[in-house]
């Protein structure tokens, strides 16, 4: 089974060139659902809703896994909130479901594991 993670054009290119790791979705009932004790084979990433022979603009990669954090990002306002992180690296570094736990500060690129 696979994931399918729709993203902005900023995201989706990040993720492309490999500079951006994780992508983040909010920590509420709609995600715990389709992420929680669930695994996946791959983990497709799409620009926006392409057409399914639309190779251009899909990245498939292989399921990773994900970590529950905390992050400040400004795509969620200026408070601190809770979220899935997942791996979206381009190698092969694990495939358990659920990676440590942290916090995330995206405005100054720092994490300090354990504050969940």
């Amino acid at each position: 089974m696979d994931l399918v993670l729709p993203l902005k054009r900023e995201f989706f290119d990040a993720i492309k060139a490999g500079t951006k790791q994780e992508e983040f979705r909010l920590r509420n009932d709609y995600w715990r659902k389709r992420l929680e004790g669930k695994t996946f084979d791959r983990v497709v990433l799409t620009l926006g809703y392409p057409k399914r022979d639309d190779h251009a603009r899909r990245i498939v990669l292989p399921w990773q896994g994900y970590r529950k954090c905390q992050i400040t990002h400004p795509l969620f306002g200026a408070s601190p909130v809770d979220v899935y992180a997942i791996n979206v690296t381009h190698n092969a570094g694990g495939n358990a479901t659920e990676r440590s736990e942290g916090r995330v500060d995206h405005n100054v690129g720092r994490q300090t594991p354990g504050e969940d």
